[in-house]
């Protein structure tokens, strides 16, 4: 019997709420009134979308209670509103979504008050037939089981309503994935325009700036070589040094848009060259990685960029001494771990380096997973498409 008495409250616990969500729709009504009538006099379109994002929450509210009732998530597929102002009108008026949320919402003020006056009904007769029945005969209660059924009902409703429809679902996920690619383009974009500003800069202040001495220093030489043979070979042993820094600084750059190292020895040991070299002690694995099956340039060069910013800001700001990096070949991926146990509290809002990470491997579809919780321990996942 308590048990029953349990479910029972829990489900009257249910339906009051359903009907407190009722009492917000019938709330929401002069909203949605003044909102149809201010776009259709074209004065306040601006009301629309708004309109439309509240309502959106409405239906959330719903499909929680369902899910912490039922145990089952009840799906949503709304296309996202983004864009101009005429662009989030437009897509409020045609999102079938918009008009399945005010099916839902005009029904709910109905039953979702009908099945609340049951339930209050059902345990006023539970009173006198239960109590009799089980008071004096001892069986149990018969009547208290009701109110979960009608819990139960409002729960069947309300999924049927709010629950969209496979082509309501294939056009919302095609939606997201649009906006995620406009937003991934947008960063790579930006990530590009960064590296070219980067090497322009490095080719220009280094580079250009010793090849233009050399060149400068050569002149004099060739003045001065008839008259001072002295003077003339120290201006080219001068002109010969600037030419190595030259070439090394050359070579820093080129560092920077493809290492050589990948090409020389692969990812695995271009990161173990990483490793020796981060002044940390660093345990590196791998997991079916294999010298004749490449992934593409890009791919390694990808990875090989985030060892190296996530093993720099380890040895920088985790004051732990010791790494550990992980390569994993997956079926149709390039999995990288790379984790320390430091203090933590790794923040991309303070500097580009894990912004710039993750830029870097979202241009290729990827994804960085960063966990850094204050004390530590920091664990940095990326994970790359790739074909092998």
């Amino acid at each position: 019997m308590r048990e029953r008495l349990w479910l029972a409250w829990r489900a009257t616990r249910q339906l009051l709420r359903s009907a407190g969500l009722a009492l917000a729709s019938l709330l929401f009504l002069p909203v949605l009134v003044f909102t149809v009538v201010v776009t259709a006099m074209a004065i306040g379109a601006g009301v629309l979308p708004e309109t439309v994002l509240l309502l959106r929450k409405l239906a959330g509210a719903k499909r929680r209670e369902v899910a912490d009732w039922t145990g089952e998530e009840v799906p949503e597929a709304y296309v996202p509103l983004v864009g101009t102002l005429s662009e989030r009108v437009r897509t409020a008026v045609k999102d079938q979504g918009t008009y399945r949320d005010l099916r839902w919402l005009m029904a709910h003020f109905l039953y979702g008050w009908l099945l609340a006056y049951a339930a209050l009904l059902v345990w006023i007769f539970a009173l006198f037939v239960d109590g009799v029945w089980c008071g004096l005969l001892g069986h149990r209660a018969l009547v208290l089981p009701l109110v979960g059924r009608l819990a139960d009902l409002d729960a069947a409703w309300s999924r049927s309503l709010l629950e969209p429809s496979a082509d309501a679902r294939r056009s919302s996920e095609l939606a997201e994935r649009v906006e995620e690619l406009t937003v991934t383009r947008a960063g790579a974009v930006a990530a590009h325009g960064a590296e070219l500003r980067r090497i322009e800069r490095d080719l220009h202040d280094g580079t250009q700036a010793r090849l233009v001495a050399l060149s400068m220093r050569v002149g004099m030489a060739r003045r001065v070589y008839d008259s001072n043979s002295d003077a003339s070979r120290k201006l080219l042993d001068d002109a010969q040094d600037q030419v190595e820094e030259a070439l090394t600084e050359l070579r820093h750059v080129v560092r920077g848009i493809h290492p050589p190292i990948l090409t020389d020895r692969g990812l695995v040991g271009a990161v173990r060259a990483l490793a020796v070299g981060s002044g940390l002690e660093v345990e590196v694995a791998e997991k079916g990685m294999q010298d004749d099956v490449r992934a593409p340039a890009a791919v390694e060069a990808a990875a090989y960029f985030a060892v190296a910013e996530a093993l720099t800001n380890a040895a920088k700001h985790s004051g732990s001494r010791r790494a550990w990096v992980e390569l994993v070949r997956a079926p149709r991926a390039l999995r990288i771990t790379v984790r320390d146990e430091g203090c933590g509290g790794a923040d991309e809002t303070g500097g580009s380096g894990l912004l710039g990470m993750r830029r870097r491997i979202a241009a290729l579809d990827g994804t960085v997973l960063v966990s850094s919780p204050i004390g530590g321990p920091t664990s940095i996942e990326v994970e790359l498409p790739c074909v092998w």
